[in-house]
């Protein structure tokens, strides 16, 4: 008989599984943002499921109600053309596929020698095993700012990298538009700068 914390996780699982596939799949960015907010929420629930409060307030916090939102306004704000970004799609289509070879035989890695642990299931009681005086979130802080911290360095490295490439992808220079130039600018003197222009009595404007 399925107990309830089961059916919730098959509940949440195959919500979340079927909103990020549609995140990926949707013609209409702003329609795969709002799977993505889907997908943000049941991963939230799967969260609580294990006991990680902490992290399931943040992703609803701040992914859903900061970043999810964020990419929203950003789609319908730059009203980027999309046909014309699709346009090298063929070109680059050799390397995407061996980039998603790659992804797919690390998946079938993992999912070949993934063992479930004997005491995961009273790992989870507690934020740490043997201190269930700690708290979540200090649990979390203590692990990610001390053992983990390289990684997360490397987390937030490759964050800014994607930020950058969003930038250049959605960045277009547009024709007949004044610019600043900063070298022009600091290589102005007097002469260039000003001109002084004599007219005639009665014959200025």
């Amino acid at each position: 008989m399925m107990t309830v914390p089961a059916f919730f996780f098959y509940l949440f699982s195959a919500i979340a599984v079927a909103s990020a596939f549609m995140v990926i799949a949707g013609r209409n960015p702003v329609h795969s943002v709002l799977w993505l907010i889907l997908t943000f929420v049941n991963a939230a629930g799967l969260f609580l499921l294990v006991g990680a409060e902490f992290l399931a307030m943040i992703l609803v916090v701040v992914y859903v109600g900061a970043v999810a939102v964020l990419f929203l306004f950003v789609v319908m704000m730059l009203d980027v053309d999309f046909a014309e970004l699709r346009e090298g799609f063929l070109q680059y289509l050799p390397i995407g596929a061996l980039v998603g070879f790659v992804f797919l035989v690390e998946l079938v890695l993992v999912v070949g020698t993934w063992v479930v642990g004997p005491g995961i299931a009273s790992a989870i009681k507690a934020p740490i095993p043997n201190a269930a005086q700690v708290t979540n979130t200090e649990a979390i802080g203590r692990v990610l700012y001390t053992t983990y911290v390289h990684y997360f360095q490397i987390a937030g490295l490759v964050l800014l990298v994607a930020m950058i490439g969003a930038i250049v992808l959605t960045l277009h220079h547009r024709v007949n538009v004044k610019r600043q130039s900063i070298s022009s600018q600091n290589a102005r003197t007097r002469d260039t700068a000003i001109e002084v222009v004599k007219v005639k009595t009665g014959e200025g404007i």
